[in-house]
This record gives C-alpha cells, structure tokens and sequence, in this order.
C-alpha cells in the first residue's frame, strides 16, 4: 500500500511538473508593432458620409424580382459623388448586375494585388417592426454618438470605409506600389452568386493572384469572448459552411374528431426533438484551437494553465465556452429548425408536413456527413430528408495564422488599437471571401469595427448602429493596411 502510494504522488508531482512547464512555456504570439500617432481623421464628417449611403434601400430578396435597380444606380452615383478622387482615380467596372470591382493600380506589376471586400446589399427589415427602431433604418441618423442605419455594420461600414481610406490617401499624394482591387458586391446577403462570385470567376481568368483577400467577418470585440476582459480583435481564418434540409412527412389526413396516435404534425415534432436532443458532435479543432492557442498566452496564470494544457483541460474548456450560444457555434455544426408547414384548418388532421433545418458546417464536416448524420438520428422511415433547391456550400479552407500576410494583418490591427489582442478566429455566418478560395490561400475576414454585448443581434436586427468614434477606428485601420501592404509594400 505505501509503495501504491508513493507512486501515486510521483505521479501527481510528475503531472503538476508537466502542466507548469507547459504552462510557463506558453509563448505569446502577438506581434510587436508601435502604434500610429499621426493618423489624423475627422471621424464626424466621414461618418456624415457613411450615414449618407445609409439612406439607399439596397436591399437583397430571396426573389430577386424584388431587387429595386434603380435604388443601386443611385447608391452607386452617391459614391462617385462623395468619393471624386477615388473614382478619377482608380478603374471601375460592373460586373454581374450591380457588382463593382474597382482597380487601384500598382507600379510594381511583379508584385501580387490585394483585394479588399465588402457588400452593397443589406437585409430587408422585418415588416411591423419599423417602429421598434429607435430610429428609422433609412434615415442614415447620427445621434448618441452612433449612425444608425440598416447596413452600418453589414457591410457599407466597410464599404465606405475602404472608399473613405484610398480617398484620404489619394489626398495625401499616395501611390501604391502593389496593385489593390475593392471587390463590392451586390447579392451578398443571398449567397453572393451573381456578385462576388462572378468577380472571382472574372480575376481568375485573368490570372489575378493576389497576396491576400480581406472581408468583413470579424470585428474587435470587448466582453464577448468568455473570462477575458480585454479587447479581442478576431480575425476570420475560415468560415462555416452551409446546408439548408428539408423534413417531410405524408400520412393519410382525416377529420380531428378521430385521431390516429401519431399525426404527420407529431412525427414531425418528434423527428426535430431528436435532432436537437442529438447534436452533431464537436470539440475544440481548426480555426477555435487556433484562436484558443493565440488567445491563451495573454491570459491570467490561472486561465493560462488551462489553456495551455487542453489535452488535460479541454472537455472542461469546451463545457464552459460552449456554455453560449455563440461559443456552441464555434465548436460543432449547429441545427437549427427555422421553418414548419402543417395544416389548411383546425379540425382538419394534415396528411403531409414539411419544416426547413438549416445548418452551418464546422470545418472536418461536409454535406453528405451532415444529410447521412440526420436520417441516422431520425431513424424513421415515414420522415424523408431532401436538399432544396436553394443555396449551399462546404466549409470554407483554413487560411494560414502563421503566414506574413496574417502577421501584416496582426501588425496593422496592433498600430491602431493597441490595447486589443489579435487572435485567428472561425466565421460562424457566411461571406462573399468563399469563392476567392481558390485564388489565394490567404483569406481573411476582418474589420476593425468595435463589438460588444448585444451589438451581434443588431446586425440583422433592429436598430442597427455603428459608432461614429468605432467607425473612425475603421478607416484608420485601412488607411494603414493599405499603407503598410500596398503603398509601401509591407516594409515601413
């Protein structure tokens, strides 16, 4: 018994020995980068411009006879309008319906472009909630500090930006070195299919091969990322992908009054419990273990040993950052019911009802795993399960954390806000960026918008705002990725 003892506290000491060492040996992998003092922007008067381009209903339908042409036409002539230096200066082409690709041309043609993304298109506003807004969603309104607007943070917050950037720039005699498109899309909000799709498709017929994508899809973030306290800024290295199902089940109907013991509404219900009551498995792996590594260095000690001992700590780790909603995204492809068709009339048993699962695939998942995963769970021949018509796409490819071109991101985001810590992070919604995969390695998703507690549901929600100092930091931020990357070709 002592000798079982004894080899059990050599054991605990070994294992305590080897979390410290791990945990003290957890290096930081944050750039150094000294922040830019002389960048000097009026934050009022480009968030002026900002809520001008607010004020256009570009709005995206899944019917795409409801697109309003003429609104694009006018939000694309405020643009020249309000930015006269870019538009004399920089090429500009339509591509698809209403896409633009602009062309900012470099001096050095053996070095390879970089493309900026955004989208002109936003969400309609659910109809009856106009009123709930704290400011109606078209009237480009600055008060309390903030634009508020439909698309002030998906995405003209971007768009104008990148324009409001190369403007400052082109006022100031700048000239690039590399060669810099701005890809805007029109459908983003969609699928993006007729817009940035067609503009990947035209660059890569051209040979275009650029050194690296940037859009939207990260932001820094203070309160969001659970037991850290300081500003987050996340970079997308990937983006989930997307599968919509379709359950149907068809029974023989009848009359309320003698129902059978199960009804088509009943095996329905009963084959969504158990897709919920089943989750897709997950765990922490690809961009989240990338994010957790990046993140875990900066930590308190205490937290720090969790993090750097997760083949120790990571059921325990994945328990408490999966505890959220948001955290539960970044760890397994998520299921969720968005629609039921059941029934013509109360008294009437219906003989057939459909819902609509959607589901956002995590990176090591794909479309036929998911669609096998779901009838294996159903487990119920009356249910059957299809692929609609309707917009799909795998998990996007992984981006390098540890390429120059995410190093350059690193160091820019670090010049213009110091204090925020820059970690690799997995894109729960969808981007136009996927269909510039297979042009470059390098695709990133990041803006330098501040994010915090309740501002994700704005986005497709009601009022949605973007702060006029947040958005400052924006443009300051392009202005000096642009700096860095193209005008002095990443060596200032």
């Amino acid at each position: 018994m002592k000798r079982l003892l004894l080899l059990i506290g050599a054991a605990v000491v070994l294992l305590a020995a080897v979390i410290l060492v791990r945990t003290l040996g957890y290096d930081s992998r944050q750039v150094a980068a000294q922040p830019v003092t002389d960048l000097t922007l009026d934050a009022v008067a480009a968030a002026q411009r900002l809520a001008g381009a607010l004020r256009f209903k570009t709005i995206s339908y899944q019917d795409s006879t409801q697109l309003d042409a003429a609104e694009f036409r006018r939000f694309q002539e405020y643009l020249t309008r309000t930015f006269p230096k870019t538009h004399a200066n920089l090429g500009r082409e339509t591509v698809g319906r209403f896409s633009l690709l602009y062309r900012w041309t470099g001096s050095d043609p053996t070095l390879p472009p970089i493309v900026l993304m955004a989208h002109q298109d936003v969400v309609p506003v659910e109809p009856g909630t106009e009123s709930k807004w704290t400011y109606p969603p078209f009237d480009g309104r600055i008060a309390d500090g903030y634009v508020w607007g439909r698309g002030a943070m998906d995405d003209k917050g971007s768009l104008v930006a990148h324009l409001e950037a190369i403007e400052m720039l082109l006022s100031q005699g700048a000239t690039p070195r590399r060669t810099v498109y701005l890809a805007l899309g029109h459908d983003e909000e969609v699928g993006g299919r007729g817009g940035a799709a067609a503009i990947a498709a035209l660059l890569d017929w051209r040979g275009v091969r650029p050194a690296f994508v940037l859009d939207e899809g990260g932001a820094i973030a203070t309160g969001l990322v659970p037991g850290v306290a300081a500003p987050v800024a996340l970079v997308g290295i990937a983006e989930k992908g997307y599968l919509t199902l379709e359950l149907a089940v068809r029974v023989d109907g009848g009359h309320s009054s003698m129902p059978p013991r199960q009804t088509a509404v009943g095996i329905l219900s009963a084959a969504i419990d158990e897709l919920e009551e089943h989750p897709v498995p997950g765990g922490i792996r690809g961009p989240t273990a990338q994010m957790f590594d990046h993140l875990g260095p900066e930590l308190p000690f205490g937290m720090r040993l969790f993090f750097a001992n997760r083949w120790l700590f990571g059921g325990l780790l994945a328990s408490r950052f999966g505890a959220s909603p948001a955290g539960n995204a970044m760890l397994r492809t998520t299921t969720a019911p968005t629609i039921i068709e059941a029934g013509v009339k109360e008294n009437v048993l219906p003989s057939t009802a459909r819902a609509t699962v959607n589901f956002r695939l995590l990176q090591g998942d794909s479309i036929a795993g998911i669609v096998a995963y779901v009838r294996r769970i159903i487990d119920d021949p009356r249910v059957t399960v299809t692929i609609p018509e309707t917009f799909r796409t795998e998990p996007s490819p992984v981006s390098p954390a540890d390429a120059e071109e995410f190093r350059l991101l690193t160091r820019t985001i670090r010049q213009v806000a110091p204090e925020a810590i820059v970690v690799p992070w997995l894109v729960v919604g969808g981007t136009d960026s996927r269909y510039f995969a297979s042009l470059t390695p390098n695709v990133y998703r990041f803006g330098a918008t501040p994010l915090g507690p309740g501002d994700t549901e704005r986005a497709h929600g009601r009022d949605e705002r973007m702060s006029v100092e947040g958005y400052g930091q924006n443009v300051r931020f392009y202005v000096q990725l642009l700096q860095n990357a193209a005008v002095n070709d990443g060596k200032k």
